[in-house]
């Protein structure tokens, strides 16, 4: 989990500690959001107009695919499932989940005709609008998008590295270079900031299932050297830098035999790690219509862009929806007093310049491809080849400052 603590507080100088996690391809929750999108994917493959509403749970030698599925696609669901199991790692009968024997259950349904109403029929629609009036938001809610200049990846840096861990730690066992490793484990970062700038790593924890063969010791000693060291920076690292590896000791049961998975369960893990406010919608398994995804991913872009143009240093952005209608009820706007201009004069800059409705955000993001299930592992934002992580939108806003 996160912990963001404050330690001393001295007139202008203040010193906090900021922690974020994230978890490897093997993890029991993971598991089920690589399905989902893996099942999302095969269906936009040959229906891009499909609508995903597809839910995974799994636990010992059992998984389950659910959902609301409304397409003209035919894609065989558990061969897709038992692919994506494969591929995480999961082959061995022994460690009670895997690819080949793992019974599957599969109840989908198709979508709610009532919500399907309001996603083809917007308000606006009804009264007369443009083409991206057509579709109204699949839900309500509020989705959250986030921006900081403190990494090169617009991310949080905590987040970032803990993202980066997670993926080191998937890469040195699939490469065989740590055998002894089996798919399940987690890792978080904990950064020290003076006066809001991050200075050093304070604490870092990681923990990896693995087979009978390795000591605690030897594995201990291994993934600090191979992992840790090797992805997080020399400059944040020092004497006082704490490495908890595998604390408890041994790790050997783990993945679904350890602990039930079920899609969505990883929301702060696929955002930025608790650094801002979360609307509370996941976004494995759901097709763009959904705007728990799509405008959440907008968001995304609209802040990175801001960041990136030199109108704020930080940015979170909340956009809000009511199911049904196209355009947002409203924006708000947070730059935690960094900007050149008022959050109002941002808000309505975004106002402005950025198109939020739901067929809109589509069509700018290029969201009807199959291109969901690498975001499934080690967040959703952070990635260059992502379209909602494009900085082309800067020459526009820098006119404003």
């Amino acid at each position: 989990m996160l912990y963001n603590e404050l330690v001393i507080r001295k007139g202008v100088q203040m010193r906090e500690f900021f922690s974020s996690e994230s978890v490897t391809k093997g993890h029991p929750d993971k598991v089920c959001d690589q399905i989902s999108d893996a099942v999302l994917d095969a269906i936009l493959a040959l229906d891009k107009n499909a609508r995903v509403a597809c839910e995974t749970v799994c636990t010992t030698d059992f998984l389950l695919v659910m959902g609301e599925i409304t397409t003209t696609a035919k894609v065989d669901i558990e061969k897709i499932a038992r692919d994506t199991i494969s591929s995480i790692g999961y082959t061995e009968k022994e460690i009670g989940f895997d690819a080949d024997t793992v019974e599957i259950l599969v109840k989908i349904k198709e979508q709610s005709a009532d919500i399907a109403l309001g996603v083809d029929n917007s308000l606006e629609k009804k009264e007369g609008g443009d083409i991206y009036d057509q579709h109204g938001a699949g839900d309500q809610g509020m989705m959250f998008g986030f921006a900081t200049n403190e990494t090169k990846e617009y991310m949080p840096l905590a987040h970032a590295l803990a993202n980066k861990m997670c993926k080191k730690v998937d890469e040195v066992r699939e490469s065989g270079l740590l055998p002894y490793l089996r798919p399940d484990g987690k890792g978080q970062i904990t950064v020290e900031y003076f006066n809001g700038k991050p200075v050093r790593i304070d604490t870092v924890v990681l923990s990896c299932q693995h087979d009978k063969s390795v000591s605690t010791e030897k594995l201990r000693e291994d993934l600090i050297e191979l992992v840790i060291k090797k992805v997080l920076p020399k400059e944040y690292l020092d004497e006082n830098t704490k490495y908890l590896v595998n604390p408890t000791g041994r790790f050997e049961i783990g993945g679904p035999n350890g602990d039930s998975g079920l899609t969505g369960r990883k929301i702060i893990v696929d955002t930025y790690g608790g650094y801002c406010a979360h609307g509370g919608g996941a976004f494995s398994g759901k097709d763009p219509t959904k705007v728990d995804r799509s405008a959440s991913y907008m968001a995304r872009y609209v802040a990175k862009n801001i960041v990136a143009s030199g109108m704020a240093s930080k940015c979170m952005i909340e956009v809000a929806y009511a199911i049904g209608v196209a355009k947002p009820v409203s924006i708000f706007v947070n730059t935690y007093g960094t900007s050149k201009l008022t959050d109002e004069e941002v808000a309505n800059i975004i106002w402005k310049e950025f198109d939020l409705r739901p067929s809109a955000i589509i069509e700018t993001l290029s969201l009807r491809n199959p291109i969901y299930s690498d975001t499934a592992s080690y967040g959703h934002f952070g990635k260059e080849n992502y379209p909602w992580e494009r900085l082309d939108r800067v020459e526009d806003l820098k006119k404003y400052l």
